[in-house]
């Protein structure tokens, strides 16, 4: 097992890498340490490291590991990228720095509320269903337009699209046609690419990268 700073230095390398290859700015390309269900003491060493921005799938869950994290580490970041309950809305919005799963009405109106009352606006990423795959969540294609409207009637700040396309198949065209919807919709971010793929999605737009395994190993 190589200790932390190695697997973010590597990592680091192949986005570098990528950046040149695409001739992108390495600026314009954030990486998101994947840190859901791994201990306060495995994610530490990361932040030790260097690392700032992180990623999480369970208001629960986050709210308990980072508190004292974020003490030592008052800069950190936390993305919630995983699927959020209306009723979670208010906590996530208290929490987390931005949100990258907004796919549905009902979402939209609780997140406008809760950042309403707490007087926090956290960036919003819609999650697209870029794969045509229900069960994963996600906003259907065809249902995006109307929902972008909509987050924008409702003064959500809007950060750019999210997908992940489906498993075992090549995620170039999927990576290219959420490029394209984002460009459509004058959205600047493109939350893409995880640790199998994310050359790739950066080749293809990517801003937002989201790398789990590779720093962390194999989830038990």
């Amino acid at each position: 097992m190589h200790d932390p700073a190695t697997l973010l230095a590597t990592i680091e390398g192949r986005i570098d890498q990528a950046c040149r290859i695409a001739t992108r700015e390495r600026g314009q390309v954030t990486l998101i340490a994947i840190s859901k269900t791994h201990p306060a003491e495995a994610v530490a060493p990361l932040l030790e490291a260097g690392q700032r921005v992180f990623g999480e799938n369970r208001v629960q869950e986050a709210q308990g590991k980072w508190q004292p994290l974020r003490e030592r580490w008052p800069d950190a970041q936390l993305h919630l990228v995983g699927q959020l309950q209306s009723n979670k809305a208010e906590d996530a919005v208290a929490l987390f720095d931005a949100i990258h799963s907004l796919d549905r009405p009902s979402l939209v109106t609780a997140l406008a509320k809760a950042m309403d009352k707490g007087g926090r606006q956290v960036p919003c990423f819609v999650q697209v269903d870029i794969g045509n795959e229900p069960q994963k969540g996600g906003c259907p294609i065809g249902e995006l337009p109307a929902l972008i409207a909509s987050a924008r009637d409702a003064a959500i700040p809007l950060a750019g699209l999210m997908c992940v396309p489906p498993f075992g198949i090549e995620p170039a065209p999927f990576f290219a046609l959420l490029d394209k919807l984002a460009g459509d919709h004058g959205l600047p971010g493109r939350s893409m690419g995880m640790s199998s793929d994310f050359e790739t999605a950066i080749m293809l737009g990517a801003t937002h990268v989201r790398v789990g395994t590779a720093l962390f190993g194999e989830r038990d």
